[in-house]
């Protein structure tokens, strides 16, 4: 099974793909940018694709949850949690005061903001579609030193100048495994998340509120939400969401019919296991047991015609 993941070689997200342990059973292929990754996906170039979603730095990684949203055609079956250990690579001999460019991915660069501003305070930064590609061109000298994993020296022949350069010690990056829409979803294990992205009706007070208030009512827990522009026009914006549940869960899929109600769009992006195996906490009065009461209670209200 062809895996397309964020290259090239050297990346963070190379090392998620392989922490999924596949073995012989899995050829990653990598892309150039996430876009590529996804549009091999949906040509069937590839038959799964890992990208990176979520900083715990810089929050989403908007060409992720961007392309999932508006391209369609692929869902999200599963993610993986990374430690994220910066170092500065740079050809051998290089110190640094040889450095006057840094290159990197645009989400390194805030994660070592402090250090390259007490070490690096006059290199020039130059964003790169992924940390390897920056590491790549390093060896190719046109890059003075690049922001990457360790890992990535040994891959282009290049020597570690200055590790452990990201300013915090605690950072991780969530990415998502992804395959065609046409591939069922993972089976409910509760112990799952639900991502979808939910499209304002109109820009009016409270129009927000009405979105929270869909999953509060039925004790849905929220661990993503982050606005997004349509690219309409100003003031025209879609909510990233990830809430615990599976959408065959009845209080999930209710929310998502209360959403499909107050909302101009809602795009399902995916149900699937959650990494960190934390049990979705059920609120009383939310479980599927429930629903199923209160739908047979109400059909009976109605004297049995449902």
């Amino acid at each position: 099974m062809r895996y397309a993941y964020l290259g090239p070689e050297g990346t963070f997200t190379e090392a998620a793909v392989a922490s999924l342990n596949l073995g012989a059973e899995a050829d990653p292929v990598p892309y150039p940018t996430v876009g590529a990754a996804l549009t091999a996906i949906r040509g069937g170039q590839a038959e799964r694709g890992v990208i990176p979603i979520e900083s715990s730095v810089e929050g989403i990684v908007t060409a992720t949850v961007d392309d999932l949203t508006t391209g369609g055609g692929v869902r999200i079956h599963g993610e993986i949690r990374l430690p994220i250990a910066f170092a500065l690579l740079a050809a051998a001999g290089t110190s640094l005061a040889d450095v006057k460019t840094v290159g990197g991915h645009p989400q390194a660069q805030p994660q070592c903001r402090r250090w390259l501003a007490a070490n690096l305070p006059r290199a020039e930064w130059v964003a790169q579609a992924s940390n390897g590609e920056a590491a790549r061109q390093v060896a190719e000298g046109k890059l003075d030193a690049a922001l990457a994993g360790e890992f990535a020296a040994a891959k282009y022949g290049i020597s570690v100048l200055a590790p452990d350069v990201h300013d915090n010690t605690r950072a991780v990056t969530r990415f998502v495994v992804v395959a065609p829409e046409t591939v069922p979803e993972p089976e409910p294990t509760r112990s799952d998340r639900t991502s979808v992205a939910a499209f304002l009706r109109d820009d009016y007070p409270g129009a927000l509120m009405e979105i929270l208030t869909e999953f509060a009512v039925r004790g849905i827990n929220l661990s993503t939400i982050q606005s997004r522009p349509t690219g309409d026009r100003l003031g025209s914006y879609f909510f990233f969401v990830d809430c615990e549940g599976h959408i065959r869960d009845a209080r999930v899929g209710e929310a998502m019919m209360g959403l499909r109600r107050v909302c101009a769009d809602i795009r399902f992006l995916g149900s699937y296991p959650r990494c960190d195996g934390g049990r979705t906490h059920v609120r009383p009065g939310t479980s599927d047991a429930e629903f199923a009461s209160a739908a047979a209670w109400l059909t009976g209200l109605r004297g049995g015609r449902g």
